[in-house]
């Protein structure tokens, strides 16, 4: 497979995060109060909306578009990937939803950017937690005037980066070995 058509399935991954995120939030969690998100256990006692798992994927399915297909068809995957989440979220989060992921995705790419000459796994690592505070700050103080959430937000998508760190590293292995870039 080239690294265009590796770049195309990345992009397709980051996308489907957005509507899947938004469904998991409304249909799948250990606890799923009426009127509020579905929540999962992120630790031992904490607590996070469920779609928090597939915004940490993709904060990393967005450092790999720009890894295989370029800056701009990433910075574009973020402004897309802002109007589908302002469309897929509860009318009551459009705005939160929206404006925390344009501002966490624009940040991760401000940090992979320089970095990823650094190096791949160090790059996805800083930026996607950079971007999955900025979005769980943003995100939760928009929609509910309360950072009650912050840490499980946080948690549960770091668990989802940490989980990806040793694919990107095997990608990165495979492509100083001179197999296809990750």
């Amino acid at each position: 497979m080239t690294d265009r058509q590796q770049g195309f399935l990345f992009l397709l991954g980051f996308g489907l995060c957005i509507p899947a995120a938004n469904w998991l939030i409304g249909h799948v969690g250990t606890v799923c109060p009426p009127g509020g998100p579905c929540l999962i256990p992120v630790a031992p006692g904490v607590m996070a909306p469920s779609g928090v798992l597939l915004v940490g994927l993709a904060l990393v399915m967005r450092d790999l578009v720009q890894r295989r297909l370029g800056l701009g068809w990433a910075a574009g995957a973020i402004l897309a990937g802002a109007m589908l989440s302002a469309l897929l979220a509860p009318p009551s989060l459009v705005l939160a939803s929206a404006l925390a992921f344009l501002l966490s995705e624009a940040l991760d790419l401000a940090v992979y950017t320089p970095l990823q000459r650094r190096g791949l796994v160090l790059a996805v690592a800083l930026s996607s937690m950079a971007g999955l505070v900025a979005d769980s700050l943003l995100f939760l103080w928009l929609a509910f005037g309360s950072l009650d959430f912050l840490l499980g937000q946080v948690l549960g998508k770091a668990w989802m980066v940490a989980l990806s760190l040793p694919l990107i590293a095997r990608l990165r292995r495979a492509e100083s070995e001179g197999a296809p870039r990750a």
